[in-house]
């Protein structure tokens, strides 16, 4: 089994790297000259995936214009969060509503952590691992030891793959996760106002001990905010 269609989450404002993100959109802050929607982009193309999904709010039209003009080889749509931006979870649902009844599972990306090649082989893992395990939701997770930002918190706790959550955590969200579209379906979400985190779902996978996490060993480097950036500019 495969998966052939990701999402990526564009919607959000940015606000922590504020004043650039007053005119730029955050997925397109660049480092090394490559934005970190394009950097993304290009690790999904080289997993194999057919087709991109990415929701758009803030500056949607930045984004839009960016993408018309890239000749990316792989098949995207832009999927508009509506008149209100949506959370993360609502983002997601939306996409999951538009995709065809025949697809059930798909890859979603954060483009603020920025993706390098050696996470293709670990992704590839961890979808290898989903599908030999029949998860509905996996996350791709990091020791916080391996965080460029050592300010970051961990998210969760991993113990044999199973995320839980406790008053310290050693393991950070790196911005991958894995989601079957049942996942989504089976909440309710109040359509057409369908706003929500995506931490709902974790939680509520936690409560019955469906979450499940897979280790990344590489090191982890996430946009967090603007000193964050800054950094990451002089060190690449």
């Amino acid at each position: 089994m495969k998966i052939n269609t990701a999402f990526i989450m564009c919607a959000g404002h940015g606000k922590r790297l504020n004043p650039l993100t007053l005119q730029i959109p955050k997925p397109l802050l660049e480092i090394k000259n490559l934005t970190l929607l394009e950097n993304t982009i290009n690790l999904i193309k080289n997993l194999d995936i057919k087709k991109i999904k990415l929701n758009t709010f803030y500056l949607k039209e930045k984004i839009n214009y960016f993408i018309e003009e890239k000749n990316f080889n792989i098949e995207i749509e832009i999927v508009e969060d509506g008149e209100e931006i949506l959370d993360t979870g609502g983002g997601i649902y939306n996409m999951v509503k538009l995709s065809p009844e025949s697809e059930e599972n798909f890859l979603v990306f954060n483009p603020d952590t920025v993706w390098n090649q050696s996470y293709i082989k670990t992704i590839n893992e961890m979808i290898q691992f989903y599908f030999l395990n029949s998860n509905n939701h996996l996350l791709l997770v990091v020791n916080k030891k391996l965080s460029f930002d050592k300010n970051l918190k961990g998210d969760f706790e991993l113990n044999k793959n199973l995320l839980t959550k406790k008053n310290e955590n050693d393991y950070i969200f790196t911005g991958c996760q894995i989601i079957n579209k049942k996942i989504i379906n089976d909440g309710d979400y109040n359509e057409p106002a369908y706003n929500f985190s995506i931490s709902t779902i974790w939680n509520n996978a936690m409560k019955s001990k469906g979450l499940f996490g897979f280790e990344s060993k590489n090191d982890f480097k996430h946009v967090t905010n603007l000193d964050i950036y800054k950094k990451l500019l002089k060190n690449n």
